[in-house]
């Protein structure tokens, strides 16, 4: 059986739309304590945080926060974040559902891998229904923030078969690599060109992933 192994945020999910207003209140928070310098954020500009996980974030967009800043303002702004998701805010991309049903019908095992926090992969699992494609959901909350190559230990542990590992970033694409599969780039989400470029195949929508893995699955 062909594993695949899914990112969330910019490759499922259109998590800007709930993240922009989430880094914002947490920026105005710092800004009010006199811990930051007011500043305009451009969407666009947040979008290259997405991806991270929460300390990784803070670590390289404020080094110098007290580290009870830090973790102040991340459950602030997973507080926000859920919050939204609860008021029906979030959005997955055009085309994701459709995406995840095809490669559940084809008998592919999905598999979510996500760096983000417990409580917001909970909520998005309620959400949007996540468990009738999904047969297992990992973050990077549950291993103390270690990166998704050292999560994929456990999987490989658990599941059989090949791998093909699906996403938007960097982290995404090194997963693949560092593990000995193939990878499949999200070109509309949160990454830069750059990050998607040792991909094995790339994709400009979610309708195109369904083509792209079993393109793969028949070359491996």
């Amino acid at each position: 059986m062909t594993n695949l192994l899914f990112d969330f945020d910019g490759t499922l999910h259109d998590t800007l739309r709930i993240y922009a207003p989430a880094f914002r209140a947490a920026y105005t928070y710092l800004t009010g304590k006199g811990l930051a310098a007011p500043r305009a954020f451009r969407d666009e500009a947040l979008g290259a945080w997405l991806g991270y996980s929460s300390r990784d974030m803070w670590n390289t967009f404020m080094p110098g926060l007290p580290d009870a800043e830090k973790g102040h303002c991340s459950r602030l702004i997973g507080a926000e974040m859920l919050s939204a998701l609860r008021a029906g805010k979030g959005r997955l991309y055009d085309g994701a559902e459709d995406a995840l049903r095809a490669l559940k019908s084809d008998g592919y095992n999905l598999i979510f891998l996500s760096n983000c926090k417990l409580s917001y992969m909970q909520e998005s699992i309620r959400q949007f229904s996540l468990a009738q494609y999904f047969t297992s959901f990992y973050c990077t909350e549950q291993y103390d923030f270690a990166p998704k190559h050292e999560i994929f230990r456990d999987i490989a542990g658990i599941n059989a078969g090949d791998f093909i590992a699906i996403g938007d970033r960097l982290f995404d694409i090194q997963l693949a690599r560092q593990n000995g599969f193939p990878s499949i780039g999200c070109r509309y989400g949160y990454g830069q060109a750059d990050e998607l470029a040792d991909a094995d195949a790339a994709v400009d929508s979610p309708r195109d992933i369904a083509a792209a893995v079993r393109r793969l699955s028949a070359e491996a």
